[in-house]
């Protein structure tokens, strides 16, 4: 998990580095969560799932 308080407004839309990312972790099962209001702040969690 990553966090800032900048301006906000990330965004995993197609065409952005988070979309890809996000294409990346579904991958493998896994799970991209932007939460990055207009005015921030931006917080950025992966989650990976765990296998044994």
């Amino acid at each position: 998990q990553i966090a800032d308080n900048g301006r906000g407004g990330a965004s995993a839309d197609t065409g952005s580095g988070l979309a890809g990312l996000a294409e990346r972790l579904d991958a493998v099962d896994g799970l991209l969560v932007v939460d990055s209001p207009p005015g921030g702040p931006t917080r950025i969690t992966a989650e990976l799932p765990w296998r044994a």
